[in-house]
């Protein structure tokens, strides 16, 4: 089954679903308000301060290990001083998609979801930031986002979501491959229509679509190369919703796309980058937790 045909069936299947999440008005306010060349910290602030669900979780994200403040931040105003216009929109986006996949009816459980997206975001800043990519933001919002067709499977196709979890385990099969073949699509696809119905740029659906394919991408394959190396170099650590994950990394497409813009990579320490990675990682556990916690 091709591209399109996949595709799709994602089509169908969103489309089926009348109750399907929104990103609050909002974050969606708040980010044109960012894009204005005039804009002052103290408008986005009374903005943000409209939405209590927002507030509330972009101050415990600052004050998380994440973002690692040299003293406890109490004010708004002052958080969004300390986190810098520029990446107010990373927080606030973060903060949309948990509010918009706060569910925890699912065939897995939520945090895992947060805890793999969180994790990949970071690690995909990371990678960009090694091979010299510009934009750091896009690349950790590209990491958050890339998974959010999971979230659909397990929330809206339980049953055979299930299913497929259940065929690979202990298995030598990746999930997306299972999907493809039980589900005939897969929550590349899924998460690419959900994507489209949100009017998000083009850039993050492609890497939606072809996190899993970066070679494919057209619009900006490094970003897909970053995004699936992250997701890669997670997954080893079993910090996803189950699956087989292996991998050699001279062998993946995406090294091969990210050391032609940084022939540097080369000399890239893999072991010493994964136990960067793995000091990590009870950032992004504790980060989860202070979220979901408490929904004050």
């Amino acid at each position: 089954m091709d591209k399109i045909e996949m595709i799709a069936k994602a089509e169908q299947l969103v489309a089926k679903i009348d109750d399907l999440p929104t990103i609050p008005a909002v974050a969606t306010q708040v980010l044109h308000l960012l894009d204005q060349p005039d804009v002052q910290v103290e408008q986005v602030a009374d903005l943000m301060l409209s939405d209590q669900v927002m507030t509330a979780r972009v101050m415990k994200m600052i004050n998380s290990p994440v973002y690692k403040p040299s003293h406890q931040i109490s004010s708004l105003k002052r958080a969004l001083v300390y986190l810098g216009l520029r990446h107010i929109r990373e927080v606030a986006l973060t903060t949309s998609f948990i509010s918009a996949f706060d569910e925890t009816s699912g065939t897995f459980e939520i945090g895992t979801f947060w805890e793999h997206s969180f994790g990949v975001g970071m690690v995909s800043k990371i990678i960009a930031e090694k091979i010299g990519y510009l934009d750091l933001e896009r690349a950790y919002i590209a990491g958050v986002i890339h998974d959010i067709g999971e979230v659909f499977l397990s929330n809206y196709l339980r049953d055979e979501f299930q299913q497929v979890l259940d065929s690979i385990k202990d298995k030598p099969i990746k999930l997306v491959e299972a999907e493809a073949l039980q589900l005939g699509t897969t929550h590349c696809e899924i998460g690419l229509c959900m994507a489209r119905k949100w009017n998000f740029p083009e850039v993050y659906c492609e890497v939606i679509a072809y996190h899993h394919s970066p070679a494919e991408a057209t619009i900006d394959p490094v970003l897909c190369a970053i995004v699936n190396l992250a997701d890669l170099f997670y997954s080893v650590r079993e910090l996803n919703y189950g699956g087989w994950v292996s991998f050699n990394l001279v062998e993946e497409p995406s090294w091969k796309i990210l050391k032609s813009m940084s022939p540097s990579l080369g000399q890239l320490d893999v072991e010493r980058f994964c136990y960067e990675l793995d000091d990590a990682i009870p950032d992004v556990k504790t980060l989860v937790r202070s979220i979901f916690n408490s929904q004050e």
